[in-house]
């Protein structure tokens, strides 16, 4: 009798790129790659903050580095990542949020939150994918979405659409690049602490909301997205493109 083989989820020899690095959900998932094994380049605008994530992480003996990026600027980024690639993993994380009711949104927010969240996610996505492809490199390119990806909430029209559409071009993505061996997916978290998030949890009321949504009963970690990250990023999901793999403690299961 012959045993099937687990699969690796081991990211010896991978080059990585993290974009919205420098804290939350970004920087545990970098943290994660880089103990995974990958050669980690950690990137977002604040340098300062990516550079003592890079000292720290070199200190533990691990390999990174740090890249100034604006994802929304998208000409600039892409003449960088023609310029560092090929990686053959994407973990985007960069994002923005401005909540409102949906008749009080300005143009303003809608163009900021949709610029960085769906415009600026879309060409960092086909920057990596090119350069893959000129050199005949496969890869996993994760993007984070949300929940909200694939439900609607209160004072989240703008941010629910720009995720729904993250979604929507990553099976798209997947279609066209499985022939070059690039998988796309995302990861759709529910309600995380990070800096983004506190705002929300400040309201009593929010705060409710989201506790009675998720039935695990507890708001997320950016420890719970690590897991998730390692296993897109390797071998172990080899089989899986198109798709968004929910951490959302439940909240869209009713």
């Amino acid at each position: 009798m012959s045993l099937p083989k687990t699969p690796s989820f081991s990211l010896e020899g991978r080059r990585a790129l993290v974009a919205g690095a420098s804290s939350g959900i970004g920087l545990a998932c970098g943290v994660a790659l880089a103990r995974a094994g990958a050669a980690v380049t950690l990137a977002a605008r604040r340098k300062d903050k990516l550079e003592e994530a890079v000292a720290e992480l070199r200190g533990e003996g691990l390999t990174a580095d740090a890249m100034e990026l604006d994802v929304a600027d998208i000409p600039a980024m892409q003449e960088k990542i023609a310029a560092s690639g090929p990686y053959d993993i994407l973990l985007n994380s960069a994002g923005l949020a401005r909540h409102t009711p949906a008749i009080e949104t300005s143009s303003e927010d809608f163009d900021a939150v949709q610029e960085l969240n769906f415009k600026g996610a879309y060409f960092l996505t086909t920057a990596v994918a090119k350069r893959l492809i000129e050199n005949g490199k496969p890869g996993s390119l994760i993007n984070i979405t949300s929940q909200m990806a694939q439900v609607g909430g209160q004072e989240r029209a703008v941010y629910c659409g720009t995720k729904h559409a993250v979604e929507g071009f990553t099976k798209a993505m997947a279609i066209e690049w499985g022939k070059h061996r690039i998988r796309v997916n995302c990861i759709a978290p529910t309600f995380v602490v990070t800096e983004l998030t506190r705002p929300t949890f400040a309201r009593p009321e929010l705060k409710a909301w989201v506790e009675d949504k998720i039935k695990l009963g507890r708001i997320g970690e950016v420890e719970d997205l690590m897991g998730a990250a390692v296993y897109l990023a390797s071998d172990a999901s080899s089989l899986v493109t198109g798709t968004s793999m929910l951490v959302d403690g439940g909240w869209t299961a009713d």
